[in-house]
């Protein structure tokens, strides 16, 4: 989709104007007010839509009207709602190109774009027969650089969905580090499973040994002149989770190829911070690989030693995420950054608490983690605090090992957090859970069905405001 400023409608030849209408108030355009306020036909309450047909007697063919409903209560993401529903509708309408002439009341050019795009979006690449989709927008009256900007937010969501939406047949670990060797203006490493063993991962590498696709430790730095700040971003790279020896019903593993959504949220990020010349050292790290049953497969009782020679009893094979994390949480530790940030669709505890709505947070500081929850409210994502008192260790004893992998059905979100917090050393760290929301069963609100590119909007508005 192309998103392009302009200074007025009336310079375009296009058939159709997006204009929105808050409750009770008339619009700027005489012609809607005279065929549809006048006549009572539309009262703009919230994610209504109106089309008017003009036949001829306007400067556009089609008008389509989205309510806002009470001014007082509109906000950024109500904005959000009303610009991807707009977007939905084009593609229903079979739409191509559209005008549009928004007034929020404040400056909505970021939230028009990535809403366009989360919209516009669908993943139709196995499909023969793809979907609708809008081609081009025009905006009336902003700034085209901020277009560009938000531009490549949006196309880091996009990118961060694709991947997650693809079958594990073809992301495979290979294949996540064959996507971070593409990206430009880095520095990327790969890691083999000799390199790998070298580093003392023996945590990562048992959760991968079953796979006939052998592991990937990736590492993709960022770094501009004079940094402001370093950070290092961990994304969960498990590219199919069938459970390992523990296997998981059938109906559990259908959409296991999204347990890398943490991994393509990382990548895609670090691609944005090159694109967008922040001035924050981004280091982005994955520990890729599939947790698969096989003869070779690490075992129930299996005793681990991560990199930190912590070691580890495994209580449950399909509890192998935070194995991964843990040794990239101890080498994360040792690149001398300022904070650590994992992602991860870690527990289904997580999802049972928040559903699809919000994602899990803790960490080690306080202010810290409620940067990142404002900063993430800020770009359109919910996240919130789990507790992290220490009774929620008491589970993850074990007689054999310094600690077992779980902690029980109870409390998982908050004890899982606690097991990744013993491979963190000196540096300020924040845990994100995006189990419920990096994948939607079902539509909701503006996202279909599918991945939904959770965590990017939200780390690359925190890296801008560094």
């Amino acid at each position: 989709m192309k998103i392009i400023s302009v200074n007025d409608y009336k310079e375009l030849t296009c058939n159709t104007l997006i204009i929105n209408l808050f409750e009770g108030e008339k619009s700027s355009i005489d012609f809607v007010n005279e065929h549809v306020i006048n006549k009572n036909e539309f009262d703009g309450k919230f994610n209504s839509i109106y089309l008017l047909t003009t036949v001829g007697q306007f400067d556009f063919e089609k008008i389509l009207i989205i309510g806002c409903g009470k001014r007082s209560e509109f906000n950024e993401n109500k904005a959000r709602r009303v610009v991807a529903k707009v977007v939905k509708q084009l593609n229903s309408l079979k739409i191509k190109k559209a005008v549009f002439d928004m007034d929020f009341g404040f400056d909505w050019v970021k939230i028009g774009v990535i809403s366009a795009h989360i919209g516009n979006y669908s993943f139709d690449k196995y499909k023969n027969e793809k979907n609708n989709k809008v081609e081009e927008v025009c905006l009336v009256g902003v700034c085209q650089t901020d277009i560009d900007k938000a531009e490549i937010i949006a196309n880091a969501m996009d990118e961060a969905r694709n991947l997650a939406n693809e079958p594990a047949a073809y992301a495979t670990p290979q294949k996540l580090a064959e996507i971070a060797k593409n990206i430009e203006n880095v520095e990327t490493k790969i890691y083999d499973v000799d390199e790998i063993k070298e580093m003392k991962m023996g945590a990562f590498l048992a959760v991968g040994q079953g796979s006939v696709n052998p592991p990937k430790f990736i590492h993709v730095k960022y770094s501009p002149a004079n940094p402001k700040k370093k950070v290092a971003l961990i994304g969960k790279g498990i590219c199919f989770d069938s459970g390992g020896l523990d296997l998981k019903p059938a109906a559990s593993m259908l959409t296991m190829r999204d347990d890398m959504s943490g991994a393509a949220c990382v990548l895609s990020v670090i691609k944005a911070v090159s694109k967008l010349d922040l001035p924050v050292e981004v280091h982005a790290l994955v520990a890729a690989c599939e947790n698969m049953p096989d003869g070779k497969s690490y075992k129930p009782g299996d005793i681990l030693t991560a990199r930190n020679g912590k070691t580890i009893e495994v209580d449950n094979t399909d509890a192998e995420g935070r194995l991964t994390l843990a040794d990239a949480l101890c080498y994360a530790s040792e690149l001398g950054v300022d904070e650590v940030i994992d992602i991860a669709t870690l527990t289904g505890a997580c999802s049972v608490a928040f559903g699809a709505v919000c994602s899990g947070i803790l960490g080690n500081d306080d202010e810290f983690v409620k940067e990142i929850i404002d900063k993430a409210f800020d770009a359109g994502e919910k996240f919130w605090l789990l507790p992290t008192f220490e009774e929620y260790k008491y589970g993850l004893k074990s007689e054999f090992a310094d600690m077992r992998n779980t902690g029980g059905r109870q409390g998982g979100a908050s004890s899982a957090g606690l097991f990744l917090k013993e491979f963190v050393k000196d540096v300020k760290w924040a845990h994100i859970d995006i189990a419920g929301t990096a994948y939607l069963e079902s539509p909701m609100d503006e996202f279909p069905k599918g991945a939904t590119g959770s965590g990017v909007r939200a780390l690359i508005n925190y890296l801008m405001s560094v």
